[in-house]
């Protein structure tokens, strides 16, 4: 799956004023990352608010993103839930014939077993067409999918090709990187971890502040892939402040920020999320102010 290395980035679904979607704005989104040099993009994930967003909204978002790309750079979808019947019949149905694989969450609320979560994407991966990442990410989901269970599942089928790992956990993620079959891609889900884990012998990031920084962002994690370890460290330390700020009210209000300083798109989100607070997004517009730009 050499179109899931690098900077992969879960895009924003921008909202107009009224809450209904900007299409023009993830337009400008789209165009936004992929001039700005990261190397595929992540339709529908947690970022996209997509919990809020309509089976007509949903695809609304597929169209414009799909039309937008004009096939320029690998799409990713995703498509996951508690429900695992609902995502096997979504699975079956669904066409994802624009896309290159898709990206399933570990079931949330209902907190399983590591053998539930197991049959959950034994599941899943009998029943996709596409190559699926599995996506830990225990602050959302409220349990931890276990370096076992990931390792058994990638050794199991063949069809489950990456993780997307948010444990924050390097020790879990190193875990994995050592005892992955050959081909298996371990991809940081965080922004701040993700130059570390490239470093352990990742592949990547799916990440959220690279759509609003992505000459920075995919700069640093090419950079880390390559092995200048100085250099992409060099990058790190002028984001950093930014990745902490992003999340310091939930995502994606901040990244949403980001878009409504750079003029790409307003901070608008759905409840139960809100918007940004004033003094959030002012330590965002300074952030951005000061941060050293760089070329590709």
């Amino acid at each position: 799956m050499k179109n899931l290395f690098g900077t992969g980035v879960a895009l924003i679904t921008p909202f107009n004023e009224d809450f209904s979607i900007d299409v023009t704005g993830l337009q400008r989104v789209v165009e936004f990352c992929i001039n700005g040099g990261v190397d595929y993009l992540v339709v529908l994930g947690t970022t996209a608010e997509t919990a809020t967003l309509t089976a007509e909204e949903k695809q609304l978002v597929i169209q414009t993103v799909v039309k937008t790309n004009a096939g320029r750079l690998p799409l990713v979808l995703g498509v996951g839930g508690n429900n695992t019947y609902a995502v096997v019949e979504e699975l079956k149905t669904a066409d994802l014939s624009d896309f290159e694989a898709i990206l399933s969450v570990s079931p949330y609320y209902n907190r399983p077993t590591q053998e539930g979560i197991y049959q959950h994407f034994k599941a899943i991966a009998k029943a996709s067409p596409k190559p699926i990442i599995v996506y830990n990410v225990p602050g959302r989901t409220g349990s931890n999918m276990t370096a076992a269970t990931t390792l058994r599942l990638a050794h199991d089928f063949d069809t489950i090709v990456a993780i997307k790992e948010a444990c924050g956990d390097m020790s879990q993620i190193n875990e994995i990187i050592l005892g992955k079959p050959e081909g298996f891609l371990v991809i940081s889900g965080d922004d701040s971890t993700a130059l570390l884990t490239v470093l352990a012998g990742g592949a990547g990031v799916i990440s959220v502040i690279g759509q609003g920084l992505p000459t920075e962002f995919s700069k640093m994690i090419r950079l880390g892939l390559e092995g200048k370890v100085g250099d992409a460290y060099e990058l790190h330390h002028q984001m950093e402040l930014g990745m902490s700020l992003i999340f310091e009210e939930g995502n994606p209000a901040g990244i949403k920020s980001i878009f409504e300083t750079l003029q790409i798109c307003s901070a608008e989100v759905r409840l139960p999320l809100v918007e940004a607070t004033k003094e959030l997004k002012q330590k965002i517009s300074k952030f951005l102010s000061t941060l050293t730009k760089v070329s590709a």
